[in-house]
């Protein structure tokens, strides 16, 4: 029997040909897919599909009820909430699948989706930025944008922390930030 440094709940499946990281924990009816790759200390909640070739970094936590498609990729400590939605085709139609033709989506390290928002493929959700719940990103996201609505659109900044910054881009964590073009940086 081999021994596992990580969980996976006896209702999940995690097919052959998967990487599970460390201390990772793998809850009730998730499904890890051929391919896929899955780091160190992450949480899968209730009902997750993880799909073929799915990378996905360390520290990451996904909420219940997240299918992560072929072609989505999520770095270092992403968080997905509830109900988050990726696509990866775009322009699907079911009497013409895409089988293996997908567009990539990027989340990059340290990014918040929060419940219920959508990601359209093709797109990149800068690092650290914030996707409020129930927008839907149609265009790639800045590094610390906070973004908010139908489309989603760009209403200010946060910080690592996730505390929203105001016009000082100082936050209150002793983090500091200053705008480079249209670009937020960090001192």
């Amino acid at each position: 029997m081999e021994d596992k440094r990580y969980f996976v709940h006896p209702s999940s499946y995690i097919d052959d040909n998967v990487s599970v990281g460390d201390g990772t924990k793998i809850w009730y009816f998730c499904h890890v897919q051929s391919g896929a790759s899955i780091g160190r200390n992450c949480s899968l909640g209730q009902n997750v599909n993880i799909g073929n070739g799915v990378k996905i970094g360390n520290g990451v936590r996904i909420q219940n009820n997240v299918s992560v498609y072929e072609g989505v990729e999520l770095e270092d400590n992403v968080f997905c909430g509830p109900s988050v939605g990726f696509t990866n085709v775009k322009a699907p139609r079911a009497h013409f699948p895409a089988h293996g033709v997908y567009a990539r989506t990027l989340i990059k390290q340290g990014a918040s989706l929060c419940a219920n928002c959508t990601i359209i493929c093709g797109h990149t959700v800068g690092r650290s930025a914030m996707v409020a719940a129930g927008a839907v990103v149609t265009k790639d996201v800045k590094d610390y944008a906070l973004m908010v609505g139908v489309p989603a659109r760009q209403v200010g900044w946060v910080c690592e922390c996730g505390r929203r910054l105001d016009e000082t881009l100082a936050c209150p964590c002793g983090r500091s930030y200053y705008l480079d073009g249209e670009y937020l940086k960090m001192y």
